[in-house]
């Protein structure tokens, strides 16, 4: 047909008659909508993607400045993606040094954040989006669109997952753009497979376009993959390792293949390291990596009361009245549901995101947000009744006795407010790093851990410091800063990411043991019942040691073995069942006395997060933004 147009062209004489000329026109216009897709779709063009910067780590921002400059003098590139983990530990000193360093590129840049931006974030991963503008990106260029999502895990340990409110935005981005036919490149941080909680929600959500290429970084290294059908690249970290300089890799788009080369700054290009075909995906090809599996739920005697799905992640735990309950998103809203029906019944809204557990007490609930705020909301109708300024974020939770909310900040500020109208009764601003977790409220101390190796007792009735504990680590990713402590007696129990089991004199702050076992390799998740100390492994185990014990020594062991596991949520229990929280969903209730595994429940596949234990029946969420309760 364009062959036939083309000759019809070239035979016909053409007037100066209007309607002869307007036909012409008319017909040159339906020869370019046929001939458009061919074009734009053969046209070739470079870009770079960047990752892995790591700006904070030894020579993340010499490496990244490097490299900058190597781009800048690269005349045949179209723009630069960088594919998360911009910064090492996520803080706003980190993101500002980041985007200063990213600010001299000439090109343009499409940033999507990584599980170091948002899991150690002082901001709650709310600076990334301030400093860069946002955390997804959708563009199109010479007939290809580019999507990129964000990876977390945000803010509490666990695989990666794309945040519920970015498939929202992907559904709503697709949406927008109906045109299924035009080719598309996605990129995340993590790769497309079960590193991901909920890697098959992305993919089938791409598999309804022309998905050609998903690209990743995360791994430090060049390796291509098959993403159910999808072709998968993952790249080299930007940081130079054992070599004189770092190195990031130029894509060549052309000729319907995507070729891979990688680039020493100032150094030289290296040949081809692959090369892929790019074509349209097989929507119903088979499926490589198994899908969750929820008929463990068939079989269990807990059953669903009710559930309600979130538009965005839930990072917060649940907190109630009795009436409702209370919990928080990360789209920055806290919000109150029916305790008996599950119907929201009020919305207030924030300025960033919340990962703090609402408290509540006299009819107020008592929550942080990142947008530097500390609220008070009226629990019947989710009206302000006040708001408490910070310097920073408030990611930690409130703990609330006799009408005094006792919370830690990001600001490096504990604060002591009233719940009535919340006024500030004292402030303790030597907390090195930022707080995250819910304190501990015992014998007229308030006990707490940051990130930033530091562990706190401090007066419960002025805010002077009773003693603070060291572990010794100058890495403050061994930080006993996400476990909620135990205290029994005079004895305060905590577990970290190094490890160790440690206990520590209430009075006194000073260490009374402190173990590493290598046959339980502890880590966060610690709970009380019957005068133990149950912890969770990260070889799926739940260990029992006596609050009476001069070492870690084990006295209980449940029957349940879990897949590897990092969620830090505390343990909770009644009298008779201890409640595990997993990393992929699954809630389980052991047997206190004899360690048998009573029911299991998969609410879904993401991180469960601290549940609300009531007399017969049991609340939980889980990240990706369900709740559900369970009686049993």
């Amino acid at each position: 047909m364009v062959v036939l147009l083309l000759q019809k062209f070239i035979e016909r004489k053409i007037t100066v008659g209007l309607s002869l000329l307007l036909c012409f026109m008319k017909e040159l216009f339906i020869l370019f909508l046929i001939l458009s897709p061919i074009f734009c779709y053969s046209q070739s063009f470079k870009f770079a993607q960047v990752t892995d910067t790591h700006v904070g780590g030894a020579t993340g921002a010499e490496d990244l400045w490097r490299t900058v400059k190597d781009l800048n003098q690269q005349q045949y590139l179209d723009f630069v993606i960088l594919s998360g983990d911009v910064t090492e530990f996520g803080s706003d000193d980190e993101l500002a040094l980041a985007k200063q360093i990213l600010d001299s590129l000439t090109l343009p840049l499409y940033v999507v954040p990584g599980n170091h931006d948002s899991n150690w974030s002082e901001s709650g991963a709310n600076s990334f989006r301030e400093v860069f503008g946002a955390e997804t990106f959708f563009f199109e260029h010479k007939g290809y669109q580019f999507i990129g999502t964000t990876s977390g895990p945000n803010m509490r340990m666990s695989p990666g997952q794309i945040p519920r409110e970015n498939l929202v935005w992907m559904d709503s981005v697709f949406a927008a753009h109906p045109n299924q036919s035009t080719p598309l490149i996605a990129i995340n941080h993590y790769p497309l497979d079960s590193s991901l909680n909920n890697w098959y929600e992305s993919i089938d959500r791409l598999k309804t376009r022309n998905v050609q290429l998903a690209l990743c970084g995360h791994g430090h290294i060049n390796k291509h993959f098959d993403w159910e059908g999808i072709p998968g690249v993952m790249v080299r970290s930007n940081l130079r390792g054992n070599d004189t300089v770092g190195g990031y890799n130029i894509i060549t788009v052309a000729n319907d293949s995507a070729v891979f080369r990688v680039r020493h700054p100032l150094r030289g290009t290296d040949d081809p390291w692959l090369s892929i075909a790019l074509k349209t995906v097989n929507r119903n090809g088979a499926q490589h990596v198994k899908r969750p599996d929820f008929s463990v739920n068939q079989r269990t005697p807990a059953t669903e009361v009710w559930t309600y799905e979130d538009h965005g992640d839930i990072g917060a735990g649940i907190g109630s009245d009795g009436k409702l309950i209370f919990t928080a998103n990360t789209v920055g809203e806290v919000y109150a549901l029916d305790l008996k029906t599950g119907e929201k019944k009020w919305t207030y809204k924030t300025g960033g995101k919340v990962y703090s557990t609402p408290g509540v007490a006299n009819g107020v609930v008592v929550v942080g947000s990142s947008d530097h705020f500390i609220y008070g909301i009226n629990a019947v109708d989710g009206s302000l009744r006040w708001k408490v300024e910070t310097n920073k974020a408030v990611l930690g939770s409130a703990a609330i006795h006799k009408g005094k909310a006792y919370i830690g900040g990001s600001d490096g500020i504990f604060r002591c407010i009233r719940v009535r109208d919340g006024k500030l009764l004292w402030t303790f601003d030597g907390v090195a790093g930022y707080v995250s977790t819910l304190p501990t409220l015992t014998k007229g101390k308030v006990i707490f851990g940051s990130w930033g190796n530091g562990f706190y007792a401090l007066n419960q009735r002025n805010g002077a410091l009773e003693w603070a504990w060291d572990n010794g680590h100058k890495n403050r990713m061994f930080s006993a800063a996400a476990c909620y402590p135990v205290v029994y007696g005079d004895r305060v129990f905590i577990v970290a990411p190094d490890r160790y089991m440690t206990a520590i004199d209430l009075k006194t702050g000073a260490t009374i043991w402190r173990e590493n076992h290598k046959e339980h390799r502890v880590r966060e998740s610690i709970g009380y019942a019957n005068e133990l100390v149950l912890a969770k492994t990260m070889d799926g185990e739940v260990v029992g040691v006596s609050v009476f014990s001069d070492h870690f020594d084990v006295s209980w062991k449940a029957d349940l073995k879990l897949p590897y596991e990092l969620a830090p949520t505390a343990i909770y229990s009644n009298k008779k069942l201890a409640f595990i929280p997993s990393d992929k969903g699954l809630l389980s209730a052991v047997d206190l006395d004899t360690g048998k595994t009573v029911w299991q429940y998969k609410i879904s596949n993401a991180m469960i997060n601290p549940p609300l234990v009531l007399k017969d029946r049991i609340v939980v969420s889980t990240m990706d933004g369900k709740i559900t309760m369970l009686t049993y």
